[in-house]
């Protein structure tokens, strides 16, 4: 008699690992992490990669300004709406079905995407490489959870931060270096047609060494289509009026925001009723556990400030001084570069400091972004590229130490049978983050270069606002060290 246990088999009273998490014990979890480490470096690079191509595409497709917006938005959006109910998918089902699916969707997409022949669609494209990018996503956290225990987890978290941190920072060079090897009319195109021969093989490594079996023993457990419809409206919602606040003007959008907060409200309601009757598709009650609410917190705080910087820094250096994309690219590797080499310590030495390294992070980002507006002001007439490095490269390595070991600390107490919708969630929070600082830093941004086309004044700031954010999320972690730190050291 045979079990199928994580895609082997065993001999009923056999000495033969009985559990995935036995099964994957040594290299083959790695390998299964790095799997998931290549998938997610692809998804989360198109969020900025497609900055820098912009232009090109502009000039290929006639696309109109909401045109535009839609291909950098929509991608956003999706992603955010299927994020959680993926997590759950695959918490219950397993994460090898959910993240084959994801990455041959993603695949596809970014393919129909490269082969674009009109604006609309591109957009649908783009919509639909959104949503398979929100599928990925958390398997690769709740495959973290589900393979590695404890203090263990502190090093795939830390790899899994360095990976967030650079795949955000150095999109805008990945696509100006394509750009320039594709040429400005089709440039544009490599930026998603990279992704396919990549894909692929993800696609392959992962159905051979991700696990297929759900945590645990299988539940039957009901659909919560309610849940799933008050979650996807609600954030819907909220990130509408945020990701197209170029193109709906008007005071009006606005109410979409309480709707989409009042909608997530009812969510909050129906799951905490729902989970009388069985498992959520989100157990609201993690936010009960102080390390998750307040990483939650903090992860949002973090985002909007941290994300907006790219943005902003591009809009200045290819649009308001003429750099070229690959420059725009090269201005911002001191920031990817720091980020990875702090994520890299950070994972290793969280379990050591705790919060408090994650706001040493925090303080250093506020610190190198000052020092950026500052140089810019102090410097006018230098190279921009240049004066900014050395600011950028303290900022990155304070961001390297905030993403990992925030992520580690926020999921420490969430049970690894809710490691997938506990990711999603926290992820979910990420984006609207991200899209509420572009919004808000994108507004200051551009109400000073309508007024009077100062550029460098627009940059500066806009960047004291994306400070001032992040300033935030220092506040939040300095008043949970000063709370707790009578009761023992603060995690």
């Amino acid at each position: 008699m045979t079990e199928a246990v994580g895609g082997h088999h065993r001999r009923a009273g056999s000495d033969r690992p009985s559990t995935v998490e036995e099964s994957y014990q040594g290299p083959r979890r790695w390998q299964a992490l790095g799997v998931g480490l290549v998938a997610a470096f692809m998804t989360l690079l198109d969020v900025s990669i497609v900055n820098v191509a912009l232009p090109s595409l502009d000039r290929a497709l006639n696309a109109s300004p909401a045109d535009l917006q839609w291909v950098l938005s929509g991608y956003a959006l999706t992603f955010g709406l299927v994020l959680v109910p993926a997590g759950r998918f695959g918490d219950v089902h397993g994460r090898r079905t959910a993240f084959v699916f994801g990455i041959a969707l993603f695949t596809a997409t970014s393919a129909v995407a490269g082969l674009a022949q009109s604006p609309t669609w591109l957009v649908i494209a783009r919509l639909l490489q959104g949503a398979a990018a929100g599928l990925v996503n958390p398997q690769v956290t709740g495959m973290i959870q589900q393979l590695f225990q404890g203090p263990e987890r502190a090093r795939p978290f830390g790899l899994l931060g360095a990976t967030i941190g650079i795949s955000t920072a150095v999109g805008p060079l990945l696509g100006g270096l394509l750009i320039a090897a594709g040429g400005p009319q089709h440039g544009w195109r490599w930026v998603f047609f990279v992704n396919v021969p990549v894909g692929v093989i993800a696609m392959i490594l992962g159905w051979r060494l991700i696990p297929h079996r759900p945590v645990g023993q299988a539940v039957r457990r009901r659909a919560d289509p309610v849940g799933v419809l008050l979650l996807g409206t609600g954030v819907t919602l909220v990130l509408l009026p945020l990701v197209q606040r170029e193109q709906w003007r008007g005071a009006a959008t606005w109410l979409l925001l309480p709707a989409g907060l009042v909608t997530l409200a009812g969510f909050a309601l129906w799951e905490r009723r729902y989970a009388r009757q069985g498992p959520p598709l989100f157990d609201v009650g993690l936010y009960q556990v102080r390390s998750y609410a307040l990483g939650s917190l903090i992860a949002l705080l973090y985002f909007g400030g941290f994300t907006a910087i790219f943005f902003i820094f591009t809009l200045y250096l290819q649009t308001g001084l003429g750099y070229s994309a690959l420059v725009a690219g090269l201005a911002i590797t001191p920031f990817a570069l720091g980020s990875a080499a702090a994520s890299a310590i950070g994972g290793r030495i969280v379990n050591r400091f705790g919060r408090p390294l994650v706001a040493t992070g925090l303080l250093a980002v506020v610190v190198g972004l000052a020092l950026v507006a500052l140089v810019i002001e102090l410097a006018p007439r230098a190279p921009v590229p240049w004066v900014t490095a050395a600011p950028l490269l303290l900022a990155g390595l304070g961001s390297g130490l905030v993403i990992a070991p925030n992520q580690t600390l926020t999921l420490s107490q969430v049970p690894v049978a809710q490691a997938g919708s506990g990711a999603g969630m926290l992820q979910t929070g990420q984006r609207i983050g991200a899209a509420a600082g572009i919004a808000v830093v994108g507004a200051v941004f551009f109400s000073v270069v309508g007024s009077d086309d100062a550029w460098a004044t627009a940059f500066e700031r806009s960047l004291l606002v994306s400070a001032g954010i992040i300033l935030l999320a220092l506040l939040a972690a300095l008043v949970d060290i000063f709370r707790h730190h009578r009761r023992g050291p603060v995690r």
